[in-house]
């Protein structure tokens, strides 16, 4: 089966490339780039030696391909894809472009009219463990925000087990490569070094994506429908001097007697999580707290949920490699479904450590 890549020349699309590569079901046919064009794949990215591809313009793309993803910044990835799509090419989108179900949220925080509103309700939100049913059978696939999906992934089984309340606070760091390969001041080597910095403080574009997903997933119509008009999500990012990684510390109330106190309660928690992941080839529950170092370079998402008896709160951990969970990696697996592939191939590598 033939794939191709739009825009391989961003940390998503190169890295995609990088799995790609190895992957023994799929042929990387066709890539596009909005620079470099002209030039060969192995020569741009000295590190992706032997894969002599020529970057192509977007119009160049090879309309015979199985599956296509971009990674294209929003607005341009749906003007991008659009035509694939009705054309009947399966996509995977790794922009925000159809990660909202509504037209008017997406106008809202990504500041322009959506240029295919008529697709948002057919796209598939690929988070593959929580809609693998729905992934294996889409057309199009919204790859989840990284951000989202550490956060997403941390507190899956509490909402589903029905043992929190929806007032939910979640605080991530993420490493530099998450601002993707253009210039910036704000994450420019001297500024970035020996500092860590809250961005997006009035309002995170990850925020509404990652509201809309938790309220879905609320375990009675009678909790969803509190939950649309009750839940609040506080979402607070922060830059750290960090290539790659992202870790996510998320609190939520307990509801009262929602577990036993003290040690039993430690363990029916992670007892709850463990049995929410057990078949899960790429989320791992942790006994203990993780460090973004676990995950370089891998597609898993180390989970730990920890409880504070104090205040009956829970605090939940996800942790995950940006560009890989957060990005090309959970695209993989999406793909995998998707072509009837197993899931997990091309992407058990361990993580890099230290």
């Amino acid at each position: 089966m033939k794939v191709g890549i739009i825009n391989v020349t961003g940390y998503a699309g190169v890295e995609l490339a990088r799995i790609l590569v190895r992957h023994p079901n799929v042929e990387l046919t066709t890539v596009t780039g909005r620079s470099a064009v002209g030039q060969m794949l192995s020569e741009v990215f000295p590190h992706l030696h032997g894969l002599d591809l020529p970057i192509r313009a977007e119009a160049d793309l090879d309309g015979s391909l199985d599956l296509v993803f971009s990674a294209l910044p929003h607005k341009a990835s749906a003007e991008a894809i659009g035509p694939l799509i009705k054309g009947g090419v399966k996509v995977i989108d790794i922009s925000a472009d159809f990660r909202l179900k509504s037209a008017t949220e997406y106008e809202e925080w990504y500041e322009t009219p959506h240029p295919y509103p008529d697709l948002l309700e057919d796209a598939v939100y690929g988070l593959t463990e929580l809609n693998r049913r729905e992934v294996s059978s889409a057309q199009l696939v919204a790859n989840p925000g990284c951000y989202p999906s550490s956060a997403i992934l941390a507190l899956a089984p509490a909402i589903k087990a029905g043992i929190i309340h929806p007032e939910i606070i979640i605080d991530s760091k993420s490493g530099v490569s998450g601002a993707g390969r253009g210039l910036s001041l704000t994450t420019h080597f001297s500024e970035v070094n020996e500092s860590v910095m809250a961005y997006s403080v009035h309002g995170h574009r990850h925020m509404p994506e990652i509201a809309q997903e938790l309220t879905h997933m609320w375990p009675t119509p009678q909790d969803r429908q509190d939950s649309e008009s009750n839940c609040s999500v506080t979402f607070m990012p922060h830059l750290i001097p960090m290539t790659r990684g992202i870790l996510s510390t998320c609190y939520a109330k307990l509801k009262d007697n929602a577990i036993p106190p003290g040690e039993r309660g430690d363990e029916e928690i992670l007892a709850i999580y463990r049995d929410a992941y057990k078949e899960e080839p790429f989320v791992k529950v942790h006994s203990t707290s993780p460090m973004t170092k676990h995950t370089l370079g891998s597609n898993d998402c180390i989970v730990f949920p920890n409880v504070d008896h104090r205040t009956n709160r829970l605090i939940t951990i996800g942790c995950l490699d940006n560009l890989v969970k957060g990005a090309a990696g959970q695209a993989i697996q999406n793909m995998n479904l998707m072509l009837g592939i197993p899931e997990v191939t091309a992407l058990e590598q361990l993580a890099i450590y230290p």
